[in-house]
């Protein structure tokens, strides 16, 4: 079964994430980012969700993390949760 480690940034409106999106591209760290912005419990942590099996997260979040490129920032993201910004840590099949 495959596995990823990867963390987010949640936040309610698409232009914030977009927003966000850039500030980091143009160097801010992630995980400050996510501790100052992200409404998602993880954001305490830098956002990182850990480690986790296909088929945990919603659809729209897996699709990301089991397909796109590893290190680099992906969304807006949109879920029922909101819009995120993901970063792909690690991934193993």
């Amino acid at each position: 079964m495959a596995t990823a480690s990867a963390r987010h940034i949640l936040v309610k409106e698409e232009a914030k994430c977009l927003e966000l999106k850039k500030k980091i591209e143009e160097g801010a760290d992630f995980a400050a980012v996510a501790k100052e912005h992200s409404q998602c419990p993880s954001g305490r942590s830098g956002g990182d969700l850990g480690t986790f099996r296909q088929g945990q997260m919603v659809p729209e979040f897996d699709k990301v993390v089991f397909n796109d490129a590893l290190n680099t920032v992906h969304g807006p993201v949109k879920t029922q949760f909101g819009y995120h910004l993901l970063e792909i840590t690690a991934r193993s099949n």
